[in-house]
């Protein structure tokens, strides 16, 4: 036994020394004990036979004006850096970000060397679209971001790479439309054109029905005074809050199967087709501060409904809700109707048609007079906790007021949305 404990000391000692010969490989980024072959660094590039970018953190160069984090090496900071031009790009940057400063040209030579983009974020600057060299975009083949939102632009940029997937132009003076504009856009998810100065007349020859995989649309804010004609059939969000439409097609909605939000509120709708918006998948619809008189079908799968600021005198339900399907409920959950005429709370057998409801806001109604009316039922809660039954006991007015207003701000609604964002 005396004998092996020394062999057992000098094994030991062995083990540790190849240990610390490796122990600074296994945690270095280069190294991949496990390569996955469906996963993707940041930083690895397309190939080409021209060229190849070294994944080595000093050979890699950066703008002095800008930052280059080590931690993202394609990545390369400009922001609020009160710049005029932008600075020259190095070949291996893929996301750029010079929002919030002075830049009000863009420039092919700025760009001559960056050939990897796939963000390029240009929002809020004092860009014109004189100023954009003609194709300084269209020749990024792996661009899928581009931010120019909170500019002076005053048409479409034109033209653009096949590889983008979301293009932001909102909070400019965008007027025209080139017939050509969105050719080649067949990869667009997202277009989001809120804030500009658009016309029926630009949208007439149905330019956007060439957009085959576009999702999102944001209209809202503009000047149009019809529904826009010729959206592609996988659009699921479309947002045309703040302009002057007055009514909607009869079979409008009939080519946009997969529509899941529609936002409409501040518009002049008055007369629309009862069944307008039966759409199986529609889960939100806002058609609050608009002129409607009545309520219209509601569709199944709707779930949060806005009809705020309205002329709605009375709720027909059995209008809303035809017949009652136990293997088929409503999902209706939410409904806001504050700022109308009604003169009594809506009949209770709303709850038999929408068993999921649970929240009904009517806040302030007007009366025929201009008067201000308040309901007794302002917030009704279909389901409420032990504890906040106990609270009400203890004030229920105030309560109820503290209620209603966490209703109002926990379902408000901002008329303009960038990433969803929805």
């Amino acid at each position: 036994m005396g004998f092996l404990s020394p062999i057992c000391v000098i094994f030991f000692f062995f083990g540790v020394k190849v240990y610390c010969q490796y122990e600074s490989y296994q945690w270095d980024e280069d190294y991949d004990q496990d390569p996955d072959d469906d996963y993707q660094t940041e930083f690895q590039l397309r190939q080409s036979v021209e060229y190849r970018v070294p994944f080595h953190q000093y050979t890699l160069g950066c703008a002095s004006e800008c930052f280059c984090p080590t931690n993202f090496p394609s990545s390369m900071y400009c922001d609020n850096r009160k710049l005029k031009t932008i600075p020259n790009i190095p070949m291996h940057i893929q996301q750029l970000y010079l929002q919030f400063n002075e830049i009000e040209a863009v420039t092919t030579n700025s760009f001559i060397n960056a050939t990897y983009l796939k963000e390029i974020n240009l929002s809020h600057n004092k860009i014109k679209s004189q100023k954009i060299d003609y194709g300084v975009f269209a020749k990024f083949s792996n661009l899928l971001q581009l931010h120019l939102e909170h500019n002076n632009l005053e048409e479409f940029p034109f033209p653009l790479p096949k590889s983008l997937e979301r293009l932001l132009l909102g909070y400019n003076e965008i007027s025209t439309l080139q017939t050509n504009a969105m050719d080649g856009l067949v990869n667009l998810t997202m277009l989001d054109l809120c804030y500009n100065h658009l016309h029926d007349s630009v949208l007439k020859d149905k330019i956007l029905a060439k957009m085959e995989k576009l999702m999102q649309l944001n209209l809202c804010n503009n000047r149009l005074e019809s529904m826009p004609p010729g959206l592609p059939s996988s659009l699921m969000y479309l947002s045309l809050e703040n302009n002057s439409i007055s009514s909607i097609p009869e079979k409008y909605f009939d080519k946009l199967p997969n529509l899941h939000a529609l936002r409409m509120s501040h518009n002049k709708l008055q007369d629309i087709p009862y069944n307008i918006f039966n759409l199986s998948n529609l889960i939100e619809l806002n058609v609050g501060h608009n002129k409607l008189k009545q309520a219209f079908y509601i569709p199944r799968n709707l779930e949060h409904l806005y009809l705020e600021n309205n002329e709605i005198e009375k709720f027909n339900v059995t209008m809303m809700c035809p017949s009652i399907d136990p293997l088929h409920l409503h999902h209706l959950t939410y409904l806001r109707v504050d700022q109308n005429k009604l003169q009594e709370p809506i009949s209770s057998y709303i709850f038999f048609c929408f068993p999921h409801l649970h929240s009904v806001y009517y806040g302030e109604q007007s009366s025929t007079h201009g008067q201000t009316i308040q309901l007794k039922t302002q917030v009704f809660r279909r389901f409420q906790d032990d504890d906040d039954n106990s609270d009400d006991d203890d004030d229920p007015e105030g309560a109820h007021e503290g209620q209603e207003q966490e209703e109002a701000e926990g379902h408000f609604d901002p008329h303009y949305y960038e990433i969803q964002e929805w």
